[in-house]
């Protein structure tokens, strides 16, 4: 199963990716659930669990306002727009996995699949990059919570 949500994972990060360009783009045509149809459908006998890799999907684009917000005090020499497109949804995938789908990923595991993630399609830095942005925001927004303090540093 492990294998196969990483498959998960890499299909939700072409599929934002993808989305995110054509809308960045002015294609009017850009739908996500094409995008995610026809990604999955390259890999329909890899991937069991489409239900994981869709809710994936729709969750970081329903949340992805929130999570934008929460990532830039987090990495203030950075706005969110001049982060690299693969970076920027890979780690709305990692901070979303970290503040909604706990219960079902650990967040050492979330962590660890979006830095693995930033080693294959990222740049020479993405995975230290990712990997210090994803440690903050568990330290502050998923400890910090549990413990009563909310404060981002």
């Amino acid at each position: 199963m492990a294998s196969n949500r990483h498959l998960g994972r890499i299909v939700t990060l072409q599929t934002l990716y993808e989305y995110e360009f054509r809308i960045q783009s002015g294609d009017t045509n850009a739908s996500v659930d094409e995008i995610l149809s026809r990604n999955l459908e390259r890999y329909e006998t890899a991937i069991d669990d489409t239900t994981f890799v869709t809710s994936l999907v729709n969750g970081v684009l329903k949340e992805q306002t929130d999570i934008d917000e929460k990532i830039q005090p987090i990495a203030p020499d950075w706005p969110i727009e001049q982060i690299a497109r693969v970076d920027r949804a890979i780690l709305r995938i990692g901070v979303y996995e970290l503040l909604h789908q706990a219960d079902i990923v650990p967040p050492k595991v979330a962590i660890n699949e979006a830095v693995e993630l930033a080693k294959a399609f990222g740049s020479d830095n993405s995975s230290k990059f990712v990997n210090g942005v994803l440690g903050t925001a568990y330290r502050t927004l998923v400890e910090g919570a549990e413990n009563g303090d909310t404060t981002v540093r």
